[in-house]
């Protein structure tokens, strides 16, 4: 009987935790079609046009970023992205297009976690810097730093390593600008 209850007030912790982080993944199945799909439309309201005219959202997002499928932004065109999924950082100043999708967590081998991060304004020859930390906690943080040398296009090609599953924001910075991105880390795929 007290392991019984012990296993129900676990149960109930891991729920809570779950709830108040904002977005956590859900067994298929489970919750509302906005919910299943990665959606980060507010319950009871109306979801917002994605921020993009010709992208529509995509399943996967988590926190403040949806992920969209479609049109890319008009300035990210230069650099020829590929019509896969990608976040749009918070104030429109950098797109990520996942190549792997989704993300995971620890080493992701034998797959491939690249994220080509296409920037609205001229890099200048300045690397862009990522630092990253699960939403909603301090730590752990995971930093790199990505040369300006490819083309076409303002763009960096990265691999992002994350030590577990969850939802990571991350601040890119380069050539004086700033922006955020959250991104959803599974733990296989």
């Amino acid at each position: 009987m007290a392991r019984v209850a012990s296993l129900v007030i676990a149960a109930c912790a891991a729920l809570i935790t779950a709830c108040s982080a904002g977005h956590a993944p859900l067994a298929a199945g489970t919750g509302t079609p906005a919910q299943r799909n990665g959606s980060t439309a507010q319950a009871g309201g109306p979801a917002s046009p994605p921020p993009v005219q010709g992208a529509a959202d995509a399943s996967g997002g988590c926190g403040a970023t949806p992920l969209l499928l479609g049109s890319a932004p008009r300035w990210a065109s230069s650099a020829n992205p590929p019509p896969i999924r990608y976040a749009l950082a918070g104030r429109g100043q950098a797109a990520g297009f996942l190549f792997g999708y989704p993300l995971m967590a620890g080493s992701p081998g034998p797959y491939s976690d690249k994220i080509l991060w296409v920037a609205a304004f001229p890099r200048d020859g300045i690397p862009l810097r990522l630092t990253g930390h699960p939403l909603h906690a301090a730590r752990p943080v995971v930093s790199s730093t990505w040369p300006a040398d490819s083309s076409p296009g303002e763009i960096y090609p990265s691999e992002i390593e994350v030590p577990a599953p969850g939802c990571w924001q991350f601040t890119l910075s380069w050539n004086g600008h700033m922006d955020t991105v959250d991104l959803w880390y599974v733990r296989h795929r």
